[in-house]
């Protein structure tokens, strides 16, 4: 089997009809939906999905979308694979990133950076355990999803409550998941996941823990699978995209065609068996799972936006084009684009590095990204998406908001006199320009733009989160040592420098302390790079 045979793998088209076989309890704007496959609210979500699915069946995308896992000798999708490498993290993020430039949000990288972080947990507990016994239950989950070649919604985000007080101490318990019994077949969960990534059109959720538990939240340190459609499964959905505005005459809204539903998944007594079950109460590998994932997905979301910057530096260009203006002549057009270039290459390339100096788990024997430019490369994308929205508004005018709508473009009393008065550039036409205006509103301007900056500084983990784990990782130990060398200022006893323990790694190589034989990126080929 070689990299890039598809064979068993799903494209777009038998994606959609692979949902046809759930029938998930799903309410979208009050009204529950028959058949999710065919609800036009939920389409953009849905076709952003089928992406993933048909860009492994290109060919020139192919060996970037796809990985041979060495374990089994199997190809898979790239968003199931398990890293095996730095060069499997460096082509996670170009293919997540390539995803996003094509849908905005692809949304299925959510299950890599669960089936990743919580292998990496298994293994961890049966080293405790002196046993087989975790590690084995979760690869089998692994190799079915795999040889499915499933989509998976990752429900790890409790409603949480009152955010004072812990999960026992909660009024109403069920505002996090939590076991509510036990049997020799298996385990019954309650409670509520409040954001989940694609809910409606997965096969199957991952429940996680949201947080590092103690013994008296024993209850609350679940981690299992769920079928979308198992009995006591209820999901309450937003739409995806913007599928309810009047279609552009000729030119669909991008969002239109590429969105993504979110949704509350609430667990009523909803039964588990064993076999799906990962973690029923071992409270003290809970925090594994949560930063496991939380590592892996941060890293994920640098490449997502990347993508996402890609489109406004793209649209950026195309508005200054129809506007008459050359950013290579006018330094006020210029300078704002090379801000938005440099701010999205510049946490990318955070990204790019905690690749480089991928963290090799020792249980797993699998490969994290470097936690410090992991999160710095996730808050600098979450603190400047509105930045970017600002740049890309700058260098286009006012007119992405100031424009009529699209009826008025086939309303005979104002469409000549608007083709006439409305064109800047004499060699873009009227309604290329009017294309690009609305694009960037899309994009920055509308509902689905607020959604983009929300998603961007929330998803992954709040800034708070992020400078936490920064604070926690980063090296300090070694620069207070470096200082005290240089002065021969030897104040406090090791012991009891707390605060400066934390050393840096070593790197003692230019390929990033890459291990022997690891492969390298999978180069892509020019004509489908759309990055600036």
């Amino acid at each position: 089997m070689t990299a890039t045979d598809t064979s068993g793998l799903m494209d777009g088209k038998e994606f959609r009809e692979s949902l046809k076989k759930y029938k998930p309890t799903v309410y979208v704007d009050g009204q529950l939906i028959d058949s999710v496959v065919d609800a036009p609210s939920l389409q953009p979500g849905i076709n952003a999905m089928a992406v993933t699915y048909d860009f492994a069946h290109d060919p020139a995308m192919a060996p970037l979308m796809l990985a041979k896992q060495t374990v089994s000798g199997k190809t898979v999708n790239r968003m199931l694979h398990i890293d095996e490498s730095a060069g499997d993290l460096l082509n996670k993020l170009e293919a997540v990133r390539v995803l996003c430039q094509e849908t905005g949000c692809a949304q299925r990288y959510l299950a890599h950076d669960a089936l990743g972080g919580i292998l990496q947990a298994v293994t961890k507990i049966d080293d405790a355990k002196g046993s087989s016994e975790y590690t084995s239950k979760f690869s089998a989950y692994l190799q079915h999803v795999q040889d499915e070649d499933l989509t998976i919604g990752i429900a790890m985000t409790d409603a949480k409550g009152d955010r004072s007080k812990r999960p026992n101490q909660q009024l109403n318990q069920d505002v996090y998941v939590h076991i509510v019994e036990r049997s020799a077949k298996g385990i019954v969960i309650t409670g509520t996941k409040a954001i989940v990534t694609g809910a409606p059109y997965v096969h199957e959720f991952l429940v996680m823990p949201s947080r590092n538990m103690r013994e008296d939240d024993a209850d609350f340190a679940v981690c299992c699978a769920v079928p979308v459609d198992a009995p006591g499964v209820t999901i309450v959905a937003r739409p995806a995209g913007r599928p309810g505005e009047k279609p552009e005459h000729g030119s669909p809204i991008f969002s239109r065609k590429y969105g993504q539903s979110t949704g509350v998944v609430i667990f009523d007594k909803v039964f588990v068996p064993w076999d799906r079950v990962f973690l029923s109460g071992e409270w003290e590998f809970s925090g594994d799972i949560t930063y496991n994932y939380a590592t892996h997905h941060r890293h994920s979301c640098i490449g997502a936006r990347a993508g996402f910057g890609d489109l406004l530096i793209g649209a950026g260009v195309l508005m200054c084009e129809a506007n008459g203006l050359d950013p290579n002549k006018k330094a006020n057009l210029r300078d704002p684009m090379v801000e938005l270039i440099k701010i999205t290459e510049g946490f990318y390339a955070c990204g790019v590095a905690a690749s480089v100096y991928a963290v090799q788990d020792p249980y797993s024997k699998t490969f994290m990204p470097e936690p410090v430019y992991s999160n710095i490369g996730k808050l600098l994308l979450s603190t400047q998406i509105y930045d970017m929205h600002r740049l890309a508004h700058e260098v286009s005018g006012g007119l992405i908001v100031a424009l009529p709508g699209p009826d008025e473009d086939h309303n005979p009393a104002t469409a000549a006199t608007l083709a006439e008065v409305l064109r800047a550039n004499p060699d873009v036409p009227y309604d290329k320009r009017i294309e690009v205006s609305r694009f960037i509103e899309d994009l920055t301007a509308s509902y689905q733009g607020g959604w983009y900056s929300l998603i961007s500084l929330h998803g992954g983990g709040s800034p708070t989160a992020l400078r936490q784990e920064i604070w926690r990782n980063y090296p300090v130990g070694s620069k207070v040592e470096l200082v005290e060398r240089l002065m021969e200022r030897g104040v406090l006893a090791e012991d009891n420098r707390a605060i400066t323990k934390n050393k840096q790694p070593g790197r003692c190589c230019d390929a990033g302390c890459s291990q022997p034989g690891q492969q390298f990126m999978v180069p892509l080929p020019e004509i489908k790079k759309t990055s600036a």
